[in-house]
């Protein structure tokens, strides 16, 4: 199964500037879902939907304006909210404080600065969340030598039961469920998807330090596997996917244990 898309819900009562920012977005790679212009029509989208962001005009048809609908929203489930408005006056502002968003776009805005709004709210939801015990910022760092000139910091996000990160400049969810395997290369990890492999600056030893995911199992210094994908395995490998993998004599008792062996 291929990553996943960002799932992103645009409410705005202007269907121009809707479809211009919904088209804007799907060529950055991300998947909206749905656009509404009044809070029912939104309800309705965000309860039917799963959505990882929401842009939320101030100003909608009908009689609740953005702010009411994201309070009806969050009733449902939390979920990063970035205000999209021209609306700047301190009674609104204030307002707007009390849900808490994590961004706030003056109108006009540019597609790139909505990008970079979605990315800080992953980051900031991925902190918060870490605070309460619900999830991880792992950084991603060279692990040793130096940084390889114009190397930048990055930030893998885990969030319940998937992860996010950039590929390409471009911000993708991953399910965990979805990862077959994982290999240690260098200073890099590659993490294999039935469709596609995935290169991460992170040593192995560091992503089981931080990540919550107790189905991948370390089966070899250069492998772990998701134990929910090994479609057979003896004392010498495991086969996942399409690959054998070695099972290392450091890693064998610990790999058997995840079986109840009767």
């Amino acid at each position: 199964m291929p990553e996943e898309k960002i799932n992103i819900l645009i409410v705005e009562d202007e269907s121009l500037v809707a479809l211009d920012l919904a088209t804007g977005l799907e060529k950055a790679g991300y998947h909206v879902v749905g656009t509404a212009d009044h809070a029912e029509e939104a309800l309705q989208i965000f309860g039917a939907n799963e959505v990882d962001i929401v842009l939320m005009d101030i100003h909608l048809a009908g009689k609740k304006d953005g702010i009411d609908t994201v309070v009806d929203m969050m009733k449902i489930r939390q979920t990063p909210v970035i205000y999209l408005t021209a609306y700047t006056d301190a009674a609104t502002i204030q307002r707007v404080k009390q849900t808490h968003p994590a961004a706030f776009l003056l109108k006009p805005y540019s597609i790139a600065n909505v990008r970079i709004a979605i990315e800080l709210a992953f980051h900031q939801l991925a902190v918060l969340r870490q605070q309460k015990g619900q999830g991880r910022v792992i950084p991603l760092e060279e692990t040793g030598g130096g940084k390889k000139e114009g190397a930048a910091k990055e930030s893998i996000l885990q969030l319940d039961d998937s992860i996010f990160f950039k590929v390409n400049h471009q911000f993708i969810k991953l399910r965990l469920t979805d990862i077959l395997y994982v290999e240690a290369d260098g200073n890099h990890l590659n993490i294999f998807t039935t469709e596609r492999k995935f290169v991460l600056r992170l040593s192995l030893n560091q992503l089981f330090e931080k990540l919550r995911f107790k189905k991948l199992v370390r089966i070899h210094r250069s492998y772990a596997v998701n134990i929910d994908t090994i479609q057979s395995f003896n004392d010498m490998e495991v086969v996942t996917g399409k690959r054998q993998l070695p099972i290392g004599r450091n890693y064998k008792e610990e790999f058997l244990r995840n079986f109840d062996f009767r």
